[in-house]
């Protein structure tokens, strides 16, 4: 098991650099100002850390209602997990960049399409490197 101080390190971590990488290129491939993307990363990569704790307390209760272990969870199980986050997530999403970017809300579909893409591929490289560079035993003696 991670300490919390490690897992504190690695959710500012990975959000802190997911908005250094994208903050730029979306800037440039929106054409919009580098301030107002990256005010609407920031406010994204605060609403999504606060409601994915939430949504994990609400799902962690719902399998133990459902009489379900919480470990182990196979594959299908965690892709369902992903999948339910990132699909209510939209229903935060969308209408913010709609008013932040001033989008269509086909454009903001889009443009969400684009992070369900880019955000999975992030997150498998970032938490891979993050495991070499801070394996567990390492962390929990970094961390005492």
């Amino acid at each position: 098991m991670r300490t919390t101080h490690d897992r504190l390190r690695h959710t500012i971590l990975y959000e802190t650099l997911l908005l250094a990488l994208s903050v730029p290129l979306l800037s440039l491939i929106l054409h919009q100002p580098p301030v107002k993307i990256g005010s609407l990363g920031i406010f994204f990569s605060t609403a999504a850390m606060t409601l994915n704790y939430v949504y994990n307390l609400l799902f962690d209760k719902a399998l133990l209602r459902l009489g379900r272990p919480l470990y182990p969870r196979g594959w299908r199980l965690r892709a369902l997990h992903a999948l339910l986050f990132e699909g209510g997530f939209i229903f935060v999403t969308v209408p913010v960049e709609m008013a932040w970017l001033r989008y269509t809300l086909w454009q903001a579909l889009v443009l969400d399409v684009g992070f369900l893409v880019a955000v999975p591929v992030y997150t498998f490289v970032y938490n891979w490197l993050y495991d070499w560079v801070f394996p567990p035993k390492l962390a929990s003696k970094i961390a005492e």
